[in-house]
């Protein structure tokens, strides 16, 4: 009975964290956000990014830690899985080459707001439509990489288990209503896009354009 209440406790801390992340990431307020302090809005990406790890850090440490172990894998499958995960790892970094990180972070929107240069109707980033390099794959690299490295452990509790689940959960859900705004701002260009590169699993297909 102790597990079922453990879960439920993880499930409804991390749902809280998913909860929060979603609204502070709605278009629909930053645009409030933008009719009230303007250019101000350029802060908004770091205030984001700073107050998301906070939020998501509490959910870690309240969450409670119970000892269940899945499974430990054995050698040599431990080695075997942690190199996929490595994999992983590198086919995530190999995906944020291709992502402005400075962009991402909020610093280049507070850069332009000091230089006279940051546009308000931009909200909180400056984005473009990226069709290239692991974008050819799958339309979500980021998600894809992110699961198998998070999945990819060797060893395995249910504390782990149930936030990793709460997880795929999560960016299956985020990956929707990320593509209804990305279609909604690339219209045509974007549904084009949809139909030629899968939302996560690369297809024969996708894999090919990459030659």
């Amino acid at each position: 009975m102790s597990y079922i209440l453990d879960i439920f406790i993880i499930v409804l801390l991390f749902a809280l964290f998913g909860w929060s992340h979603s609204i502070l990431a709605s278009n629909k307020l930053k645009e409030r956000l933008t009719e009230q302090i303007g250019d101000k809005i350029a802060f908004y990406r770091i205030f984001y990014n700073i107050i998301s790890t906070l939020i998501f850090a509490a959910a870690y440490i309240l969450s409670p830690k119970p000892d269940l172990v899945i499974y430990d894998a054995a050698y040599p499958y431990d080695f075997l899985i942690v190199g996929v995960q490595v994999i992983s790892l590198v086919g995530l970094i190999w995906t944020f080459t291709y992502i402005d990180g400075a962009e991402f972070l909020g610093l280049t929107q507070v850069y332009r707001y000091f230089t006279g240069k940051y546009e308000p109707e931009e909200l909180d980033e400056k984005s473009s439509l990226i069709i290239k390099g692991p974008f050819l794959l799958c339309r979500h690299p980021v998600y894809l990489f992110t699961i198998l490295f998070l999945g990819l452990r060797p060893y395995m509790d249910l504390f782990y288990l149930t936030f990793f689940t709460g997880s795929v959960i999560y960016f299956l859900i985020g990956a929707y209503y990320e593509e209804r705004k990305l279609e909604a701002k690339y219209g045509v260009e974007y549904k084009l896009y949809k139909e030629k590169v899968p939302r996560f699993i690369p297809s024969v297909f996708s894999l090919m354009r990459r030659r």
